[in-house]
C-alpha cells in the first residue's frame, strides 16, 4: 500500500533553517525561525521557569498519567490571565491542556467539526499551519483578506463575512500579534467584530499564541474578551511557547465557552474524547512549570519582568526599523512601529529575497515574513543597509 504514496513538498522553513546553518559567513542574519531571541541572539530558558523546574525536580513524586485533560491546575492558572476577573464566565468556560498551541488549534477545529461546523473563514496571510489543520479535520477553509496595503487590518472584510455568515460557518481570529503580518485589529474594530458576531450564527475560534508580546497581558487579550462578552459560544486556543519560552516542551490549552452552564459538560467531554483519540494525553513537564510560576507570587513577578523585557526589545526593533523608513526604496517601514509581536511582512519580490540571502547573508521566508527578534543592536543597521542595497539594485 505504501507504494501509492507520493513525496510531499519539503517544508520551506525547514529548508531555510538548513541553508542558514550551512552558511559559513560570520555576519549572517536569521529572520526565518519564529522564536524569540535576545539582543545577543540567544533563546534562553526563562529564569522563572528554571526555578519552577528546580522545584519540580525536588518535589514531584510521580510521573503517572494525568489523563486527556492534562494538568487542570495549569489550565485554571491560565484562565485569569486570558479571560480576566470573570474567569469562568459563571460556569460557562472550561478547558484542558494540549500539546502546544498547535494541539489547541487542532482540538478546536475537531470539536467544531463534531458540533456541525463545515467551513472556517481564515484571514490571509495567516500562520501556514492553520489551513492544513482545518482541511485535515475535514473542514473547508475559506479565505478573506486580513491586511490592507497600508499596513492596517481590513476590518470591513471580516465584518462582511460575519454579517453574511450562515449556520455551519466559523471564523478564525488571531487574538494579538498576528502571525505573519504583525497587524492586529484596533480596539474599535474588535468592538465591531464582537457586535457583529453577537448577531451572527458564525462561531468565533480565537488563536492566542503571543499574549504579552504586543502591549501587555491585559491589552493583548482585550479583543478576545470583547468577543467573549458578546457571543454565546466560542472556542479558544492558547500557547505558552512564546510568552513562557517553552517551545520544545509543547505547552498549550484549549478552552470552550458555551451559552449555558449546563452545556459545558457535553463540550468538555467531547473535547476530552477527541484529545484521547489524537494524543491520548499531553506532556506534563512544561505545564506543571507554568502552574508553579503562576501560583507563586515571587516567580510570577519574575516571569512578568522577563516578559516585559522581551516586549520592550521587540518594540525597540520596530521603532528602529520605522525610523529608517526613508532609507529603503519601495519598502515602507514606518507602519511597523504600529504593529505587534514577533513578525512583520515586507513587500519584497522573490528576486530581492534571493539577493538578500546571496549577497548579504540575510535569511527570511519567501513570503517576505521576517521574525524581527532576529534583529539586534549589532545587526539591525546591516539589515537596513542590505534592504536599501537590494531594493535599489532591483528597482525598475
Amino acid at each position: 500500500m505504501l507504494d501509492r504514496l507520493q513525496d510531499t513538498p519539503p517544508d520551506a522553513l525547514l529548508a531555510l533553517i538548513s541553508a542558514f546553518a550551512a552558511d559559513e559567513r560570520d555576519d549572517k542574519i536569521d529572520l526565518g525561525v519564529g522564536v524569540y531571541r535576545t539582543d545577543d541572539g540567544a533563546t534562553p530558558v526563562f529564569e522563572a521557569i528554571k526555578a519552577a523546574e528546580q522545584r519540580l525536580w525536588e518535589e514531584q513524586d510521580s510521573k503517572s498519567y494525568l489523563g486527556p485533560e492534562g494538568d487542570k491546575g495549569f489550565v485554571k492558572a491560565i484562565m485569569p490571565i486570558l479571560f480576566g476577573d470573570d474567569t469562568g464566565m459563571n460556569g460557562r468556560i472550561d478547558g484542558l491542556q494540549t500539546p502546544g498551541g498547535t494541539g489547541a488549534v487542532r482540538l478546536a477545529m475537531a470539536l467544531a467539526a463534531r458540533a456541525g461546523i463545515t467551513r472556517v473563514h481564515v484571514g490571509t496571510p495567516s500562520w501556514p499551519n492553520h489551513i492544513p489543520i482545518i482541511e485535515d479535520v475535514g473542514l473547508e477553509a475559506v479565505t478573506f483578506a486580513h491586511a490592507k496595503l497600508d499596513g492596517s487590518a481590513d476590518g470591513d472584510a471580516v465584518l462582511d463575512l460575519i454579517r453574511n455568515g450562515v449556520e455551519g460557518d466559523a471564523v478564525l481570529l488571531h487574538a494579538c500579534c498576528h502571525n505573519p503580518s504583525g497587524i492586529d485589529y484596533t480596539d474599535d474594530q474588535w468592538g465591531q467584530i464582537a457586535d457583529a458576531l453577537a448577531d451572527s450564527p458564525v462561531l468565533p475560534i480565537i488563536d492566542s499564541a503571543y499574549q504579552g508580546l504586543g502591549h501587555g497581558l491585559e491589552e493583548d487579550s482585550a479583543g478576545l474578551r470583547k468577543v467573549l462578552a458578546r457571543v454565546p459560544n466560542a472556542l479558544i486556543a492558547y500557547s505558552c511557547d512564546k510568552n513562557f519560552g517553552l517551545y520544545r516542551d509543547r505547552v498549550g490549552a484549549f478552552y470552550a465557552k458555551v451559552a449555558e452552564p449546563g452545556m459545558l459538560s457535553a463540550a468538555m467531554s467531547n473535547a476530552a474524547a477527541l484529545a484521547r483519540a489524537n494524543w491520548s494525553m499531553p506532556p506534563d513537564h512544561g505545564g506543571a512549570a507554568v502552574r508553579i510560576v503562576l501560583r507563586d507570587e515571587d516567580l510570577r513577578q519574575k516571569w512578568l519582568a522577563e516578559l516585559d523585557r522581551m516586549r520592550e526589545r521587540l518594540r525597540w526593533v520596530r521603532a528602529h526599523l520605522a525610523a529608517a523608513d526613508n532609507k529603503v526604496e519601495g519598502v515602507p517601514l514606518a507602519h511597523l512601529e504600529e504593529q505587534n509581536g514577533l513578525f512583520a511582512m515586507l513587500p519584497l519580490s522573490k528576486e530581492q529575497i534571493g539577493k538578500l540571502r546571496e549577497d548579504h547573508a540575510v535569511y527570511m521566508a519567501g513570503s517576505g515574513r521576517i521574525n524581527i527578534a532576529g534583529l539586534t543592536r549589532g545587526n539591525i543597521d546591516k539589515f537596513i543597509a542590505a534592504l536599501a542595497d537590494v531594493t535599489q539594485s532591483t528597482a525598475g
